[in-house]
Order: C-alpha cells, then structure tokens, then sequence
C-alpha cells in the first residue's frame, strides 16, 4: 500500500522530471540552429506562394535566445510565366527577430525585420490573378502585426493591375525616422504621385498614426488616421478626403465597384475593426448633385454584407454618368427617338458575393434639359444571393405620386435577370406627367405597370416582358374643337370657338402585354361630345404604336366624317395619320349624304368610366 509520503514523493519527482524537460526543450529550442531548416523553408514558402523560392545562405546571428535573430541572403521568388519575366522578389539580405514559442502552435510573430536591397513585382492580370497568391490560399491567423522594429533600406516595388488599370513604381524607406512610403505611376491612364508616412514602430504608443496621399490632375486622395499597433491595417481609423475627375477613378483605389460619373469631391470617416468597414459622415458632391450618407461593411463566411443610408438634397441623373457616356445616350436617343422606359443596366451578375441593404432618400431632383415631372425619389435596395429588390419605392412628381417595387433575380448563375416591376400611380395629372405649362388637355390620371421580363437594361426587360399596363384619366377638360374631332364631327370641330372646353370624362388605357408587345384591350377617350376607341400595338423595347382610332358623336351631327385615323410613331413623339380616303372629297360628301339621309350610325353613350377605371389598373 502505498502511503502519503511516497505519493508526494512521487509527485514531486514527476514534477522535476517534467520541468527538467522542459528547461531541456526550452535549451534546445534557444541554441537551435536555425540554418539547418534552409531547405524546409524554402519548401515551405514555395507552397504557400506557388513559386519556386531560393535562399542563399541562412545563419544563426546569436548563440542562445528565445527570440533569436536569423540572417538571410540571396532571397529569390521566380515570377509566374503568365506575369511577365522577371523575378517576383529578389532581396539581398534580410534580418528577422521572432519569438519562437509560438512556433510550437504554428504561428510565426517576428518583432524586427531589417532589409537591404530588395525589388519586389507584384502583377494582377485581368482575370485577377495575383503572382503573390498561390491557388492554395491561406487566410491569416487574424492577429495583428507584432512588428516593434522594422528597417527597410534600398528598397523598391513595382506593381501593376491589368483589373484597376494602376502601375505603380514605389520606394519604401523605414528607420528610427518612421516608415515612408513614395513613387509614381498611373491610374487609368492618368499620372500620379504617391506618398504616405507612418510614425517610428520603435516605442510606438497604442496608437499608430499615419498619412496618405495621392496627387494627379484627375485624381486626389489623403487619408490621415490611426492604427491600433503599427502596420496594423486591420484596425484603423481615419479621415479621407477626395477629388476625382469620375466616381470611377475613386473606384480604382478602393474597389467598391463603382461607376463613372461627373466630376467628385467626397470627405468621409472611416473605420476598420477586423472584419468589418465603416463609413460614416459621408459629404460631397458629384457633378452638381449632393450626397451625404453612412454604410457598414461586415465580412463573414466569404460573403460581405452592406448596411447603410445615402441622401441628396439635390440630385440630377445626367451626374450620375461620364461626358462619354452622356454623349453615347444622346447619340442613342437620336438613332431611337426619345423613350420612356430607362436604358438602366441591372445586370448583377458580378455581384456575387455581397448581400445588405441601403436605403436612399432624395429631397429634390432636377435636370439640365428643362422642368422635370419628377420631385423626389426613396427606397430600399436589399440584395441576398443576388436576388435584389427595390422597396418602399416612392418617386414625387409634381402632381402626384409613384409606388411600388422591383425585382431582379439573377441567382443560379443567370447571364442575364428576370426584372420584375410592380408600380402604382396615384393622384396623378395628364398635364404633370407631360412637363410645360400647357394645360388645355388635363384630367386627373391614375396608372398600374406589372411586368416581368429577362434582360440586362429596364429596356431590354420590357422589351421581353409579359404583364400588363393599364392608365386611367378621369373628371378633366379639354379643347371643345378637339372633342367634336375625337367622334369625327366635321360640323361641330368647325363651329365650336377655340376658348371652348368639353368635359374630359375619362381616358382608359389597358395593354396586356405579351413577349414587349402589348396589345389594346381597351383603349378608349369618353368626352361629354364624343367617344373614340382604339385597336391595335404599343411595342418594346421601341415604345412603337401601331392604333387604329374610330369615334362617334353623342349627338347627331351635321356633318359626320366616317372611316378612322391612325396613330404611329412612339409614345414619346406619336404621330396622328389621317389617311387620304378619309379625308378625301369623295368622303366628306359621303358624309354630306348620310347627314341629309339620316344615316350616319349610332351616337355614342357615356362609358362607365368608373368601372372601366378600375378594370384597368387592377
């Protein structure tokens, strides 16, 4: 049996023995010489960059240390046949300080590093390959940066991005001064400079302060801010300024996937806490456009997910676009005419990887091109595994309102989206929505879009779109002369003034819409002295109409002229074509004839606008 006595006894041997052996690792883990690992490095940094790695000498500095410094010489990593010739990194000779107990668990944490003479090309293609990432990536630990001393002597990098077109030629420089960072290049074509300037790591306090610059005629950025510890970018904050010639140019430093524009200035603070982005205070313009706001970046399971708000007091869609492409939608819109429906692309193939929602609010929207029926504009933009939806959609006019949604669906790996509208309009007036101050033909009017369509612009959607589209116009006026017309009375066009105005009592507009064509059913005009139909097509994407209009008076007439009329051209410039018979002598006296015979068919009686209305926009 085993007593107390000897259980201690044994313990504390164990104990001894354990320890000893510790002090035994730590020994050998303190004199180890690290040279003899040359060939396993070099392995090692081959795997994880994909290129073969060389390393002509590698040498132990001191004798015993837990933290030893490694001497290397002749660093070599071959560039990747599809960068270019040339080496990715060729240093000279490069000193590293580390802890070695955190290799025990895999993690390599050195606290100096001292190079001299190094030339490191780095390359991006357009497929957005990086030479300094293997096919095999490997994600960091996410520890921040341990570096306490860094030097850095002789030093330059070449970088160039086939994706940003951006070539860079820097020099980096880092002694007990601080670390600074200078070169030029090109972004877009355009010439810059490129300076930034980091505070001493030696010492540094908890907060690492830094600067950043970029100058150029379409270009200017600065970026002055904090790092937790030095080096560490993924903890941050700062306040960044910009000037650009387009958003695009701005786009091609941060990679937010934006568009070009008119020209930019933004000021905006931001923070970086480990996977996670936040801007905050976001003031500018863009063109003659403001733009305030705030989003959040959050990344988690390779994904990233956006939550954020953007307004404008002032906003002008002609902003939005670069002189060029201004330019290129003239020259549509002289080639097609002028269109209703937006050219806007919503192809969103390309982001794939972001969910999130932004919500936007805009006071006042104006254009260059004269008075605009649109006031203000608001809504939702969600996005969830590329399935997007605009809610909450309101658009002011200036008499009345637009509501409703839209949809687009590219998940699956679509090349191009079902697009999806759903949108209502209330309280609404025919004059309004036409823009100018004629108001000789107003009512109020009311109107319902449903269409769903595949296409990678609104306009191609609905070019392909199946739905419906229906407007109603009710309780208006309009010229007596033009009334008399609409039921082809010939007597009473002629005898009523030009003052004169005729009860509007309804415009009903249905189309069912199949594959962008969309087909009358109904389409007619109810005045309190006529009544016209119409038969026939409105196509998309063109806006083309294809009517053939016929009417009736509500009361005999002296002079009724038979036949109809048809309307072509677009919605945007319809085109009224009396055909010849219609007008011709030998009509106008068929008509005399049957005014003095008393055949000239039934008048026409007072449509159920209400019900008619309501068919309409269901």
């Amino acid at each position: 049996m085993i007593t107390r006595k000897r259980t201690i006894r044994l313990s504390v041997r164990v104990g001894i023995a354990l320890l000893a052996f510790i002090m035994a690792a730590l020994l050998v883990l303190a004199m180890l010489p690290w040279g003899v690992f040359k060939g396993q490095i070099e392995q090692r940094l081959a795997a994880r960059t994909g290129q073969t790695v060389s390393i002509g000498t590698m040498a132990r500095e001191d004798l015993f240390s837990l933290s030893p410094v490694v001497h290397l010489t002749d660093v070599s990593v071959t560039q990747p046949a599809w960068a270019g010739p040339g080496k990715l990194a060729a240093i000279r000779s490069i000193r590293v300080r580390f802890p070695v107990l955190p290799l025990l668990v895999g993690k390599f944490r050195p606290t100096m590093i001292e190079v001299d003479g190094a030339r490191v090309a780095l390359v991006r293609d357009r497929t957005g390959r990086r030479n300094w990432q293997s096919a095999r990536k490997k994600r960091g630990d996410g520890a921040p940066p341990s570096i306490t001393s860094l030097t850095l002597h002789d030093v330059a990098l070449r970088y160039r991005d086939a994706v940003q077109k951006r070539v860079l030629d820097l020099s980096l420089a880092a002694d007990a001064r601080g670390v600074a960072v200078k070169g030029s290049g090109t972004i877009r074509g355009s010439a810059v400079t490129v300076r930034a300037r980091g505070a001493p790591l030696l010492g540094a306090a908890a907060h690492w302060p830094f600067t950043a610059a970029i100058d150029g005629r379409d270009l200017e950025m600065r970026a002055q801010g904090t790092m937790a510890r030095p080096l560490d970018t993924g903890n941050m904050a700062l306040d960044v300024s910009a000037r650009a010639s387009d958003l695009k140019m701005i786009d091609a430093v941060i990679e937010a996937g934006l568009f070009g524009t008119q020209p930019v200035r933004l000021t905006a603070h931001a923070r970086h806490d480990g996977a996670r982005w936040s801007v905050e205070r976001l003031r500018g313009t863009i063109g003659g456009s403001t733009i305030a706001g705030h989003v959040t970046a959050t990344r988690e399971g390779g994904r990233t997910r956006l939550d954020g708000a953007v307004t404008s007091d002032r906003l002008n869609f002609d902003d939005f676009a670069t002189d060029a492409g201004q330019a290129a939608a003239r020259a549509l819109e002289r080639a097609n005419g002028p269109k209703i429906v937006p050219n806007t692309r919503i192809n969103i193939k390309k982001i794939d990887s972001t969910d999130g929602q932004i919500r936007f609010d805009v006071g006042r929207i104006v254009s260059a091109r004269g008075a605009s029926a649109l006031t203000s504009m608001s809504g939702l933009v969600s996005i969830d595994h590329q399935l997007m939806k605009l809610s909450n959609f309101r658009i002011g006019l200036t008499k009345g309102v637009i509501t409703g949604r839209v949809t687009v669906d590219q998940r699956g790996g679509r090349a191009e989206p079902t697009v999806t509208l759903d949108l209502t309009l209330k309280d609404g007036s025919i004059a309004a929505l036409a823009g100018g101050d004629d108001k000789a033909i107003d009512a109020s009017l009311a109107g319902r879009v449903k269409l769903a369509g595949v296409g990678s612009t609104v306009r191609e959607a609905v070019g392909h779109a199946g739905g419906s589209i229906g407007l109603a116009a009710q309780r208006g006026a309009l010229p007596a002369k033009v009334a008399a017309m609409m039921g082809f009375d010939v007597a009473r066009s002629l005898t009523r003034s030009d003052s004169e105005q005729a009860q509007l009592r309804c415009v009903i507009a249905r189309f069912e819409v199949t594959k962008g064509v969309g087909r009358a059913d109904p389409v007619l005009v109810d005045t309190s002295l006529s009544q016209s139909h119409a038969e026939g097509t409105l196509r998309f994407p063109s806006e083309a109409l294809a009517l053939s209009v016929t009417g009736a008076p509500k009361r005999d007439s002296a002079l009724r002229l038979p036949g109809s009329i048809t309307i072509t051209g677009t919605v945007r410039d319809p085109q009224v074509v009396v055909p010849h018979e219609v007008k011709s002598v030998g009509n106008i006296l068929k008509g005399i004839g049957r005014a003095i015979t008393g055949k000239q068919g039934p008048v026409a009686k007072d449509a159920d606008c209400g019900a008619l209305a309501a068919s309409a926009l269901r």
